[in-house]
């Protein structure tokens, strides 16, 4: 019996093992996920093909990558099905075509500045448009910053340095923006989302997160909610204390809680369960697409287990299928 997770009008199915991959082929660690026009699902994972392609049956269509990327971390698709992916590993960000032909390079690969520089990158993790076309990186894991690009790649300018206070970031990990052009930054080890105008001032934070790590706006342009990817506990001393994921949250653009997804007692890998929900996209029917890096992430949530096979061959992406009645 599939597990349901949520209540009221946010309930979800998990359609355990939806990805069918050509034999001998799995993903280890899907960093990111988006979708396109036509609901197709382009899986970012840190496997042997990094740019893996389904329907929205899950069916495989096609790869691409190979050779090209170095670290998959984040993924974002424009209304032209444009793919800007995020490298951490080689500092890069990369417009591409659906079928894998790049576009735009942003960074120089394998040469990041130094660290916490705040000169782009080191270690950049996401990107997110403007409404006018204009790039943001967040960045990320050697700086703290963000960075804003014109449509072609020049360097208009960059915000944020190292802390907790406002306007200030701990793990940059994650950027989405909304029609407006306001710009939400997941602030992951400082537990929060911050909202800034789309040139860096900032407005306010939505709190009552645990390490949000996925960001994703959607629901359209009124009334967008977004839903939000949160990592469990990384410390040894509350790794078993219960409601602090990982899960998923859902809330409206005042970062008002509508509903959360799991969670409550902590990682694992039953249907219905999060390991470390690390990139999330939405689909035209309301289907939510959830990418798993639970393979980096199990020594720090399971020690003293080791990783089943399954983590490896059907855990690093989950749909969660909006029940309809």
């Amino acid at each position: 019996m599939p597990a349901i997770l949520g209540s009221g009008e946010h309930r979800y199915r998990v359609v355990d093992n939806f990805a069918k991959l050509p034999e001998g082929w799995q993903l280890t660690d899907v960093a990111s996920v988006a979708v396109d026009s036509k609901d197709r699902v382009y899986v970012f994972n840190r496997g042997a093909h990094p740019m893996v392609v389904l329907d929205r049956d899950g069916h495989f269509l096609r790869s691409f990558g190979e050779g090209l990327f170095s670290r998959a971390h984040g993924l974002h698709i424009d209304a032209d099905d444009n793919l800007y992916c995020t490298d951490d590993g080689d500092h890069t960000v990369r417009k591409c075509t659906t079928d894998g032909k790049v576009l735009l390079t942003i960074g120089i690969p394998e040469k990041p500045s130094p660290f916490m520089s705040g000169e782009p990158f080191h270690r950049c993790t996401h990107t997110a448009l403007s409404p006018k076309g204009e790039i943001y990186v967040s960045d990320g894991y050697g700086n703290a910053r963000v960075h804003k690009y014109t449509p072609d790649g020049k360097l208009l300018k960059s915000w944020g340095e190292p802390g907790t206070d406002p306007g200030q970031f701990n793990i940059v990990h994650n950027i989405a923006t909304d029609a407006d052009g306001w710009v939400y930054v997941a602030d992951r080890e400082n537990h929060r989302v911050q909202v800034f105008d789309g040139n860096g001032k900032y407005e306010t934070q939505w709190n009552n997160l645990h390490r949000p790590c996925a960001l994703c706006c959607c629901g359209g342009a009124k009334n967008p909610t977004f839903l939000i990817g949160e990592l469990g506990p990384g410390l040894a001393i509350n790794r078993k204390v219960p409601n602090l994921g990982p899960r998923l949250s859902i809330v409206d653009a005042r970062g008002k809680r509508i509903a959360r997804l799991g969670g409550e007692d902590g990682p694992g890998v039953a249907s219905g369960k999060f390991l470390a929900p690390h990139g999330i996209a939405l689909d035209s029917r309301g289907d939510i697409y959830v990418g798993e890096v639970g393979v980096t992430n199990w020594d720090t949530s399971f020690p003293d287990e080791e990783m089943p096979a399954a983590v490896r061959a059907t855990r690093c992406l989950q749909k969660l299928e909006r029940v309809r009645e």
